[in-house]
């Protein structure tokens, strides 16, 4: 970047600037406004052509140009933060591996996922969707599932940002690199932002170590900043301990829905199921036994099942050099070596929460 790009001048001095360059005057104030864009533009057009741009160019360029030339800086800055924040995008099939009839889609369903792709119907009766999520449930229930999920509906950029991300220059800086994160996602466009393990960095502050406050508090400042930002970004946090979190998190004004994700019934262990077993070389399957045997199963276990049938197969015909198809017999022979993730004592624990916590 430029010595130029960084140049502060008083707004008479702006004026002065651009009436030397170009000809054109403008009042103090305006010229105050337009002349950092202008050090932006000269910046874009000499990465763009890899040489330096002289000034007077870029600031022809620019005022003739004015409102293109705005948008193209956004979007230049953008990409490169994008790729900084290592975006990826999710395919729109995800959403549909998710059964229609599991709750925490049909919530995300009419409070997200529409209002945000029927934006003119929205405006009219006042809606506002949410622009911060909290998910939580037991381990494995797919919370970062339907974070990708959402992302792929929505055909928004999916960033996760991990604790370890935070943590990378030691305990004492995580509050700092949080603030920078949140600062640089308030400047995004049509993103999803996930944080898992939130626990980690939003933890209760009653019995909080200096720095686990400091991080708490921090946080608490960044999401109002987000929410006021006029900006399609989504933060999505996912914990399976929401007790853990701090009390200031959890009421109103701070995150707009608290959204509980269980255990599985048959219809969604059947969507579920139906997918991973069109990904396999199937050959007779008895679906409905197969739902039965798979009680208390969530949807990491149900994944890792078919990773391990997957391999079986594979295995079983390189050593057969015969064509091996997975039947429901396949299935059930593995399906003992997998203990289910959810319990009786989980799923009770889970229930309380869901009624003093969930909101939406």
């Amino acid at each position: 970047m430029t010595e130029e790009l960084t140049e502060s001048l008083a707004p008479e001095l702006c004026a002065g600037k651009i009436f030397e360059i170009s000809g054109t005057k403008f009042d103090a104030d305006t010229a105050a406004v337009l002349w950092p864009r202008i050090l932006q533009h000269k910046w874009l057009l000499s990465e763009k052509l890899a040489r330096d741009v002289g000034l007077r160019v870029a600031c022809i360029d620019f005022l003739e140009n004015m409102e293109q030339a705005r948008v193209e800086y956004l979007a230049y800055k953008g990409r490169d933060l994008l790729n900084e924040l290592g975006a990826r995008t999710t395919g729109k099939e995800l959403w549909d591996t998710i059964s229609e009839s599991q709750p925490p889609k049909q919530i995300v369903q009419r409070r997200i996922i529409m209002p945000l792709t029927q934006q003119d119907l929205s405006k009219k009766h006042g809606v506002v969707p949410p622009k911060t999520i909290i998910f939580f449930g037991p381990p494995g229930t797919g919370k970062t599932h339907f974070a990708k999920a959402i992302a792929g509906a929505l055909s928004w950029w999916f960033i996760e940002i991990a604790p370890s991300m935070l943590m990378v220059d030691g305990s004492e800086k995580v509050g700092v690199n949080l603030r920078l994160i949140m600062e640089k996602s308030r400047n995004l466009e049509e993103a999803v932002i996930f944080i898992d393990e939130f626990e980690e960095i939003a933890g209760s502050r009653d019995e909080a170590s200096r720095v686990d406050k400091s991080i708490t508090n921090e946080f608490l400042k960044q999401v109002p900043l987000l929410k006021n930002q006029g900006n399609k970004v989504l933060l999505i946090c996912a914990t399976n301990y929401i007790r853990q979190l701090d009390a200031a998190l959890l009421r109103p004004g701070r995150f707009d829905c608290i959204i509980p994700v269980g255990a599985l019934n048959e219809d969604e262990r059947a969507t579920i199921l139906q997918y991973y077993l069109s990904k396999v070389n199937i050959g007779e399957v008895d679906l409905d036994r197969i739902i039965k045997m798979t009680n208390r199963f969530t949807p990491a276990d149900l994944e890792y099942l078919f990773q391990q049938v997957a391999q079986f197969a594979f295995e079983r015909e390189l050593e057969t050099r015969q064509d091996y198809r997975v039947t429901t017999d396949t299935i059930f022979a593995i399906i003992p070596k997998i203990r289910p993730t959810l319990s009786e004592e989980v799923i009770a624990e889970f229930e309380k929460d869901s009624i003093a916590y969930s909101r939406y």
